[in-house]
């Protein structure tokens, strides 16, 4: 038998390490990848419409794009499809749509008139989306989490600040005037949702386990149908109202949580060692 050389055994090694090669990967493995996919292509070409002055399909497509970022993962999880390689792109397709291309789209309609200020607003929104799915992310990879996590977000969560942080476009399609004073205004506005999303503010998840009663079913469902309907009709006018009962529901949620926690922050318990930063993060 031939002894082995070191490079046949660093060979072998470097074969071990990447693991067992498949010649065949099921369909269903693929499906929710290419979703993620279909996300990124969706909210870069958001971008690209805004470049060309088409502003309505622009946040169409940013929206198309929150819309297939938020159900890749749970179709993933339906077809017993999750893997590594899906949480990685999901992480990436989720920083570019809910946090580059809706600061760009909102940069390229209205913060451009306030200069610099309206370009580092946009900034500090796309950096603050990143945070907020970093944070996302770490919490979710504990192996035991708080029993508060399946009813509250800690911060508002990204998709719903990429919904929040386009306001003013919404508002600039019902007639708000575009000009430097509102700009001004605008990337004000965008630096507070940047804020909301990496502060520790209690936002109510709607992932709790409370079950609806039998005889508000249906009538629960019709409200689902006529609210797809008026923003099938009525779009902007609807995100607008959206946005704005959002915000408005945030300090119900925070005093929610003071009743039942004595805080009006999420505050968890920090230890001495490394790991300390990523909990409180």
């Amino acid at each position: 038998m031939t002894p082995d050389t070191p490079d046949t055994a660093a060979s072998a090694a470097s074969d071990a390490s990447r693991g067992p090669r498949l010649r065949e990967i099921p369909l269903r493995l693929m499906v929710p990848n290419l979703i993620t996919v279909l996300a990124i292509c969706a909210g870069l070409t958001g971008v690209r419409l805004a470049f060309e002055g088409r502003f309505e399909l622009a946040v169409g497509m940013v929206l198309v794009a929150a819309f297939l970022d938020g159900i890749d993962g749970r179709i993933a999880r339906l077809m017993k499809a999750t893997s590594k390689f899906g949480a990685q792109m999901d992480s990436l397709a989720d920083i570019v749509n809910f946090g580059v291309a809706p600061g760009l789209v909102l940069y390229i309609f209205i913060l451009d008139q306030a200069r610099s200020f309206g370009w580092i607003a946009a900034l500090i929104f796309a950096i603050a989306a990143g945070l907020r799915l970093a944070r996302f992310n770490v919490m979710e990879e504990r192996g035991i989490k708080a029993p508060w996590q399946s009813a509250y977000f800690v911060g508002v969560p990204a998709p719903a600040g990429a919904l929040l942080v386009m306001l003013p476009v919404y508002l600039g399609f019902l007639g708000l005037p575009i000009t430097p004073a509102v700009g001004v205004a605008c990337a004000v506005y965008t630096v507070l949702i940047a804020a909301l999303l990496v502060s520790r503010l209690p936002v109510w998840s709607g992932k709790s386990e409370k079950k609806v009663r039998r005889d508000l079913v249906l009538p629960l469902t019709l409200c689902v149908v006529l609210y797809v309907a008026l923003l099938m009709s009525y779009t902007w006018e609807v995100l607008s109202a959206t946005a704005i009962l959002y915000l408005l529901s945030l300090p119900l949620g925070a005093r929610a949580w003071k009743r039942k926690y004595g805080t009006l922050t999420v505050e968890e318990p920090h230890d001495s060692n490394g790991a300390a930063m990523d909990r409180g993060l």
